[in-house]
């Protein structure tokens, strides 16, 4: 069974979507704030957390930080925050998805199934966007029957795109997942290798790398 781990202060949020994710058949665990939700988080498998920004004690963009620090686990943060700084935040700290309150408890079901979804991707040796084929083993791509062969940090950062489609990259988060913490250049490597990225798959149409103005950078499948 999947195991959902809610982390909110509110009694009725948390009731709330306990209804309707045990309605969908998924195992819910809950957290009144962020120290209690580490707890869990420590001592037993969670597939995907919902947590709220605003906690008392561990908020919600620390947990998020943690997590990604810590476990594979994708995060949706909850919040009545609904400003562009308050977003670019929790995309900064690691968030996949960020719904704000109040919000349809349907809509939020439909973004934790895709989010479940794409995380299945990421354990997978290949990764398919349409006629894209991306092989992890080989170090391959596979785009309209030719085969590329990229460099390998084009490769590891097209992987990494392709692997969270839709999920917002800051140039931060990308420079530590593929040339490591300790990268003595500067950001404006991530956009060079985003534009190289672009000029080879310019004519695929299976996907397109999309810039978030002011925040970083997100794979769009094509429908």
């Amino acid at each position: 069974m999947i195991h959902i781990l809610i982390a909110d202060d509110d009694p009725h949020i948390r009731e709330l979507l306990t209804y309707y994710l045990q309605g969908e058949g998924y195992g819910v665990i809950e957290a009144a704030d962020g120290t209690e939700a580490s707890a869990i988080l420590e001592a037993r498998p969670v597939h995907l957390a919902i947590i709220d920004v605003m906690m008392p004690g561990k908020d919600g963009f620390q947990l998020c930080k943690e997590i990604r620090e810590d476990y594979d686990v994708p995060v949706i943060l909850l919040t009545a925050k609904d400003q562009l700084s308050d977003k670019e935040q929790g995309f900064a700290v690691g968030t996949d998805d960020y719904v704000t309150k109040p919000f349809e408890p349907k809509e939020l079901l439909f973004r934790t199934k895709a989010l479940l979804r794409r995380y299945q991707m990421v354990n997978a040796e290949t990764i398919r966007l349409g006629d894209t084929v991306i092989d992890r083993k080989s170090y391959e791509v596979l785009c309209k029957g030719e085969q590329l062969l990229l460099p390998m940090k084009e490769f590891e950062l097209l992987s990494q795109l392709a692997s969270y489609p839709n999920r917002i990259f800051t140039r931060e988060e990308l420079i530590a997942h593929i040339w490591g913490f300790d990268f003595a250049g500067d950001d404006r490597t991530v956009d060079v290798h985003i534009k190289r990225l672009r000029d080879r798959f310019s004519d695929c149409g299976d996907f397109t790398i999309t810039t978030v103005r002011g925040v970083g950078y997100k794979l769009e499948a094509a429908k």
